[in-house]
């Protein structure tokens, strides 16, 4: 049996972290790349058994390259600390590996928000990026967000059936707090690849996701949870391109000479 390395990257994940180490105990190692939490993250991790490598934050593409790099084994399992290994995927996975078909393989990804599993809204099955894969055979780009990868395998990539649990926000504060979290990163790839932003084009961008969430990916028929997550998607949009635009137009206050009687 191939052994399975698991990494986890993590920055003040104390509220997720115990729950998603637990569901991947099975592993042969577990990896938490962690960014200088704040929080109790670090000791919640070592108290379960998990290795801790400090890796400074200098985008998501950097911070999974130096993850993957960090573990031991020859297969690696991807996990962010909102998601979950349930027993169907851990037992899917494990079946594979006695004799794997590719090298990097993409794993389905059940919602869950608002106190129900979203259908629709793009949000399952919610193949992001091959998360089960030999090590090496997978490399990101050093984006700040939304990180792009390239398979460096000559074998084709492989659609796995059980799915992984994701809980992308725990409230309602969550959606409004990475929205604007990860607006700023966007707005910085987009400037790193010589974008030019206007809040014309933030509007017509912020404007079509929504659409294209809520009506194209059938977002109406998850109903409130949804609407929620179309509108978030339209603010995280408008702004990536509306802070692209304040970064380029580079506004400052008139000048203020100091008054005197």
């Amino acid at each position: 049996m191939n052994k399975v390395s698991v990494y986890i990257i993590t920055y003040n994940e104390a509220d997720k972290i115990r729950s998603a180490i637990n569901s991947v105990l099975w592993a042969d190692e577990i990896v938490i790349a962690d960014s200088q939490s704040q929080d109790d993250t670090v000791a919640i991790a070592t108290e379960l058994g998990a290795r801790v490598v400090q890796i400074p934050f200098r985008g998501f593409g950097d911070l999974r390259n130096q993850a993957m790099a960090a573990c031991s084994h020859d297969w690696i399992f991807s996990l962010d600390a909102d998601e979950r290994c349930t027993p169907e995927a851990r037992d899917e996975m494990l079946a594979c590996l006695q004799d794997p078909k590719a090298d990097a393989y993409y794993i389905p990804r059940r919602n869950f928000f608002m106190g129900r599993w979203m259908r629709y809204s793009g949000f399952y099955p919610d193949y992001r990026q091959p998360q089960l894969f030999k090590k090496g055979a997978l490399v990101f780009k050093n984006d700040p967000v939304h990180e792009e990868f390239e398979i460096v395998s000559k074998r084709p990539v492989a659609y796995l059936r059980k799915p992984i649990w994701q809980f992308p926000f725990k409230n309602l504060e969550e959606v409004v707090h990475k929205a604007n979290k990860y607006s700023t990163l966007g707005a910085e790839k987009l400037a790193q690849r010589g974008r030019e932003g206007t809040l014309t084009t933030a509007l017509i961008h912020g404007l079509w996701s929504f659409f294209h969430m809520y009506f194209i990916k059938r977002g109406i028929l998850d109903g409130w949870p949804g609407f929620v997550i179309a509108l978030g998607n339209f603010e995280g949009t408008f702004y990536k391109y509306a802070k692209l635009h304040e970064r380029q137009a580079d506004w400052a206050p008139p000048p203020s000479p100091p008054l005197q009687r």
